[in-house]
């Protein structure tokens, strides 16, 4: 078993909101997201999708999106990004996912010893966009869900961690959610969100003991990344072999 991730599919099927607004790169991206998940993803696999999954604004409207979705091979485990606003009631969420789709929000999800948890996350403090007033809150709040999702983690797993929002802010600070990251002793830790320039100044690689991965769909060029391959063992999956 494999776990993949890739976040950020923005998928329209829906409604008229093509990515090619955002230039070249996104073009046609749905079908090269399915392309490459087909070549590299086994139905035994896992993929993590950290949130903005579709532009819907209606959870009837983002039913041909999670289809999509749910056609790929694999175990697909959602979370909610800051775009999802077809995100609403979970337990309607959970009745409207298609087979082998399955949301994480103060929960967690384990299978073969590989336990996945998560928050949708914000902005950190120290950013150039945080506002004490407007986002203080939902911060502390995203923290609180968080906790609530680790406190189900059980012992003697491998523990990955996803969010949507970066961890830091654009200085590689440490926040609320690394400290909490480090507290449960992670050992992965994924989010996205960021596309662009933005990636530039991303961190990606080994601290205080987690790995972290930037798995934005268009940082990744549209191929889920694998996270962790349970066939190999953590020195050589550390090494690229």
């Amino acid at each position: 078993m494999k776990v993949y991730a890739i976040g950020d599919l923005h998928l329209s099927g829906s409604s008229d909101k093509p990515m090619d607004v955002f230039g070249p790169l996104w073009a046609d991206h749905p079908n090269r997201i399915a392309s490459t998940w087909k070549e590299t993803v086994d139905q035994d696999d896992i993929v993590l999708i950290p949130g903005d999954i579709s532009w819907a604004m209606r959870l009837e409207d983002a039913r041909a999106d999670l289809d999509f979705i749910g056609d790929l091979p694999g175990t697909k485990l959602l979370l909610r990004g800051n775009h999802d606003y077809w995100w609403n009631a979970l337990g309607k969420v959970r009745a409207a996912l298609p087979k082998g789709c399955f949301a994480i929000q103060n929960d967690c999800f384990t299978i073969n010893g590989i336990s996945i948890c998560g928050s949708r996350g914000w902005t950190c403090p120290g950013s150039s966009g945080f506002s004490e007033k407007d986002d203080r809150a939902i911060y502390e709040r995203e923290l609180i869900r968080l906790k609530m999702s680790l406190n189900r983690l059980p012992e003697d797993t491998v523990r990955i961690m996803m969010l949507h929002f970066p961890p830091f802010n654009e200085k590689r600070q440490p926040s609320g959610f690394t400290e909490l990251a480090e507290s449960f002793k992670i050992n992965k830790l994924i989010y996205a969100h960021l596309h662009n320039k933005a990636c530039q100044n991303a961190f990606e690689g080994v601290r205080n003991g987690i790995e972290y991965h930037l798995c934005s769909a268009d940082h990744l060029g549209f191929m889920p990344k694998l996270i962790f391959d349970a066939g190999k063992s953590e020195e050589n999956q550390a090494d690229g072999r």
